[in-house]
C-alpha cells in the first residue's frame, strides 16, 4: 500500500534536498557530465569548423572553376604532381580571363603553406588585402594571414621557421582567401622537388554563367582531371568526406558517454549506500520498489540535465580558447542543432549509470535498511 504523503511534489521535493544535502558531490556529477557534453559538442564544432573554414578560404579566392591533378584527395594535402603547363592551355580556353596555379605543401598537423605567383593570383582574387606590410619581393621572405600572425605572435620583419630555413615575414593579410602561409612558388616548387610541377590551379571565367559549359569543354579535354565548379566544391567539404573524422568523432563520443555512465553510477550508488537508513524509513512508510527508483531517476535526470547546460556553456568557453590560442590551426563553430543530440546522449548514459544503482535502492529490505549504521 502506497503512503498517501508521498506524492509527486514530496518526490521532488526530496530529489531536490538529496541533491542540496550533498552538494559537492551533486556538483562534481554535474561537471562531469557537463565535461561530456562539452567533449562531444566541441569535437563536432572543431570538424564542422575547420572544414567549412576551409571552404570559405577556397570560395575567397573568387575563382569560378578549379582544376586538381588526377588522383589526388579533394581535402587532402596532396604533392605536386600536376603539368605546370596546363595553365597556359586553360588560358586558351573560351570564357577564360584569368588562371592562377598553387602548390600546397604540409608543414606538420592541419597546417600548409601554399606557394603562388602573386600576379596571377592578383588578376584571378582581385589579391590580398594587406592589414601590415607588403607583397614579397625576395626567395626568403613570406606572406602569413592576421590569425597565423595572432597565434605564433608574428610581426612584419620577425622571423618564421618554416620548411627547415629561416623566412622574414613581409606581410600580413586579412584571412580568408585561401591560404594561411604564401610564398613564392617558384621558390616552393625547387624546395620540395615539384620543379615546374602544380597541386591545383584556380580558373576564373568572363562570366560565371559559362561555368557549366567551360566544365563539360574541360571534362572532354582533360577526362582524367578532377574539376569542379566552386560551387560544387564547396559543398564537398564535410565531415563525412575528410578521411576517418566521423569514425573518430564516434570513437570520441562512445568515449564521453563511457565517462558519463562511470561517474553517474559512481556518485549514485555511493548515495544510495549512504541514504540506506533513509530508504529504509521511506519504505516503513509505504513507498513501492517504484517510488525509490523514482526518486533515484529523478535525481539522475535532474543532475544530467544540468550538467547538459553546463557543457553547452562550456563549449563557449572553448571556442574563445580555440579562437584566442589557434586560430590558425583549428577553427569551432557553435553547433546548436547538436545541444539536443548532446543532453539526450548525457542523459541517456546517467541513466543507464544510475540503473544499478536505483535497483539496489529499490530491493532493500526496510527492517534491515532501518538497522543499518
Amino acid at each position: 500500500m502506497r503512503c498517501p504523503g508521498l506524492s509527486t511534489p514530496v518526490i521532488n521535493k526530496l530529489v531536490w534536498e538529496n541533491l542540496k544535502h550533498r552538494p559537492v558531490r551533486s556538483a562534481l556529477a554535474v561537471l562531469a557530465i557537463g565535461v561530456e557534453v562539452t567533449m562531444i559538442l566541441t569535437l563536432v564544432g572543431l570538424s564542422r569548423g575547420t572544414v567549412e573554414d576551409m571552404a570559405q578560404r577556397a570560395r575567397g579566392v573568387g575563382a569560378d572553376i578549379l582544376v586538381r591533378a588526377p588522383g589526388t584527395s579533394l581535402i587532402g594535402l596532396s604533392s605536386a604532381t600536376m603539368n605546370q603547363k596546363l595553365l597556359g592551355f586553360l588560358e586558351q580556353q573560351p570564357h577564360v580571363r584569368a588562371v592562377a596555379g598553387t602548390v600546397v605543401h604540409p608543414i606538420g598537423g592541419v597546417s600548409s603553406v601554399t606557394g603562388l605567383d602573386l600576379e596571377e593570383f592578383n588578376r584571378v582574387s582581385g589579391g590580398f588585402r594587406y592589414l601590415a606590410g607588403r607583397p614579397f619581393r625576395h626567395d626568403d621572405e613570406v606572406i602569413v594571414d592576421a590569425y597565423y600572425a595572432r597565434q605564433n605572435n608574428l610581426r612584419v620583419g620577425a622571423t618564421v621557421r618554416l620548411l627547415n630555413r629561416d623566412w622574414r615575414v613581409c606581410g600580413i593579410v586579412e584571412p580568408g582567401k585561401l591560404a594561411r602561409i604564401v610564398i613564392a612558388r617558384d621558390t616552393l616548387q625547387n624546395l620540395v622537388g615539384a620543379t615546374g610541377k602544380l597541386s591545383s590551379i584556380f580558373v576564373k571565367l568572363d562570366d560565371p554563367a559559362n561555368t557549366d559549359r567551360v566544365i563539360a569543354s574541360l571534362k572532354q579535354q582533360l577526362p582524367d582531371y578532377p574539376i569542379y565548379s566552386m560551387e560544387e566544391l564547396t559543398s564537398l567539404y564535410s565531415v563525412q568526406n575528410v578521411p576517418g573524422l566521423k569514425a573518430f568523432t564516434g570513437v570520441v563520443v562512445s568515449l564521453a558517454v563511457v565517462v558519463g555512465f562511470l561517474v553517474v553510477f559512481l556518485s549514485m550508488y555511493t548515495a544510495v549506500l549512504e541514504r540506506t537508513r533513509e530508504i529504509g524509513i521511506l519504505k516503513a512508510l509505504g513507498a513501492s520498489p517504484g517510488y525509490i527508483l523514482n526518486v533515484v531517476f529523478r535525481e539522475t535526470a535532474l543532475m544530467a540535465l544540468a550538467g547538459s547546460a553546463v557543457g553547452i556553456l562550456m563549449t563557449f568557453g572553448t571556442r574563445w580558447a580555440v579562437m584566442t590560442l589557434i586560430p590558425a590551426s583549428l577553427v569551432q563553430k557553435i553547433v546548436p542543432e547538436w545541444w539536443p543530440i548532446a543532453a539526450a546522449i548525457a542523459v541517456g548514459g546517467a541513466l543507464a549509470g544510475a540503473l544499478y544503482p536505483a535497483w539496489k535502492a529499490a530491493g532493500q529490505d526496510a527492517i534491515q535498511a532501518l538497522a543499518y549504521e
